[in-house]
C-alpha cells in the first residue's frame, strides 16, 4: 500500500511531467531514486536501522519514483524505436519484463542464501541490495547513453486542464479506452494467481515448492509467447486475436479453478499468461500507436493508473469472494465473468474494436468512434 498510493495520487503529474521534460532525464533521474533506495535498504541491512517506519520511508520512496517512471519510460520507446520495429521492440520489453518478474525473486533468494552461508546473520540481505545498486548503477549507465529520435518534447502550460488531457483523449478515443477498459476488468475479474497459496495449500494439498511452480507459470507463458510475438507480431485481425487472449486467459482461469491436478494447473496457467501477453501486446502498440507524443505520457499514466488499480483490486476481490463463496468457486466465476466481459466489449461496446483488422485502420477512424 505504500508503495501502491504514491503511484495512485502522483499518476497525472507524473504524466504530465513525461510530455513536459525530457523523458530520457526522467527515466534516469527514476533510477537514481531507486539507486538511493537500494543503498539505504543495505545501510539498514547492515544495522544502521531500528523499527521499520524507515523502511517504509524508503518503500515510499520506491513508490513515488515508480510512479515517474511508469508514464516516462512506456512513452519513451516510440522516441528510440522506428514505428516498423515498434511491435518488435513491446514484445522484447514485455517478454524481458516477465523474465525478469521470474527470475529476480529465485536470482535474489540465491544470493541471499549464499551471503548468509558465506558471512553470517544479515550478510545475505546486505549482499542482496549491494548487487541491487550495481545493477541499478549498471542501467542507469545504459540509460544516459541512449539517444533520442526525433524532436523535442513540446513543453504544455501547466494547469487542471493539462494535466487531464489523458483522460479526455482515452474517453475520446473509443479504441483506446476498449482496449484499456478490457484488459482493466479481466485483470479485475480474473485474479486467479492471487488465490495461489491458499490454492496450492487446500486444494493441490502441497507445499511451497508447488507454489513455486504454480507462482512462476503464468510468467512463463506471457515470457514464451512474447519472445514469439518479438519475431512474428501480430499485424492482422488484431482485434480478434486481442478478445482471443482474453478468452483464453478467462478458460484457462476456470480450467484452473476446476483442477485437482498439479499438471494440469500449470498447463492452465501457462496458458493463461500466454493468452494475457497476446492481449497486452496488441493493447500496448495500439495505445502508443494512436496516441500523439505529446500527450503521450499523460495517456500512458492514466493506462497505468487503470492497470495498477485492476491489479491491486482484482486482489481484493479474488479474497474477497473466496472468502464469501470458497476458494473454488470464486476462481471459477472470475474466469466465468471474464468471458462475459470480453463478450458484452466485442458485441455491445465496442464492436469496432472487435472488427479491427490492421493497426493502420486507426489513421481512418473517427476520434468519438465506436
Amino acid at each position: 500500500m505504500v508503495q501502491f498510493i504514491p503511484s495512485l495520487l502522483l499518476a497525472l503529474p507524473a504524466g504530465h511531467v513525461a510530455d513536459r521534460y525530457e523523458r530520457r532525464l526522467i527515466i534516469s533521474l527514476c533510477t537514481l531514486t531507486s539507486l538511493t533506495a537500494a543503498l539505504l535498504l543495505l545501510y539498514f541491512a547492515a544495522g544502521g536501522v531500528r523499527g521499520t517506519p524507515p523502511i517504509f520511508a524508503v518503500l515510499a520512496l520506491l513508490g513515488i519514483a515508480r510512479a515517474f517512471l511508469s508514464p516516462a519510460a512506456q512513452s519513451f520507446v516510440p522516441n528510440i524505436v522506428p514505428v516498423a520495429g515498434l511491435g518488435n521492440a513491446i514484445a522484447l520489453n514485455s517478454s524481458s519484463s516477465q523474465v525478469a518478474t521470474i527470475a529476480g525473486p529465485s536470482i535474489g533468494g540465491i544470493v541471499y542464501a549464499f551471503g548468509q552461508s558465506s558471512n553470517g546473520i544479515n550478510s545475505g540481505a546486505q549482499l542482496v541490495y549491494g548487487v541491487a545498486a550495481g545493477l541499478l548503477v549498471l542501467s542507469l549507465s545504459m540509460m544516459l547513453l541512449v539517444k533520442r529520435r526525433g524532436t523535442g518534447s513540446v513543453r504544455a502550460a501547466v494547469s487542471w486542464g493539462s494535466m487531464l488531457e489523458g483522460l479526455r483523449f482515452v474517453w475520446c478515443r473509443k479504441t483506446v479506452l476498449g482496449a484499456i477498459s478490457l484488459d482493466l476488468f479481466a485483470v479485475l475479474f480474473g485474479g486467479a494467481t492471487a488465490l495461489l497459496p491458499a490454492f496450492t495449500q487446500d486444494v493441490l494439498r502441497a507445499g511451497p515448492d508447488v507454489f513455486g511452480y504454480l507462482r512462476a507459470a503464468p510468467g512463463v507463458g506471457a515470457g514464451l509467447c512474447g519472445l514469439c510475438l518479438a519475431f512474428k507480431p501480430i499485424t492482422r485481425r488484431i482485434g480478434v486475436y486481442m478478445f482471443g487472449g482474453v478468452a483464453i486467459f478467462g478458460i484457462a482461469t476456470v480450467a484452473f479453478g476446476l483442477t485437482r491436478l498439479f499438471g494440469v494447473a500449470m498447463i492452465a496457467l501457462v496458458l493463461l499468461g500466454a493468452g494475457d501477453m497476446v492481449s497486452v501486446f496488441i493493447r500496448t502498440l495500439l495505445v502508443q500507436l494512436e496516441t500523439p507524443d505529446q500527450i503521450r505520457g499523460r495517456v500512458s499514466a492514466v493506462n497505468s493508473v487503470f492497470i495498477g488499480a485492476s491489479n491491486e483490486l482484482g486482489e481484493f476481490e479474488s479474497g474477497f469472494t473466496a472468502a464469501w463463496l470458497g476458494l473454488v468457486p470464486a476462481i471459477v466465476l472470475g474466469g466465468v465473468v471474464t468471458l462475459v466481459v470480453a463478450g458484452l466489449w466485442a458485441g455491445v461496446f465496442f464492436p469496432r474494436l472487435w472488427r479491427l483488422q490492421t493497426f493502420d485502420q486507426l489513421k481512418d477512424q473517427p476520434a468519438n468512434g465506436t
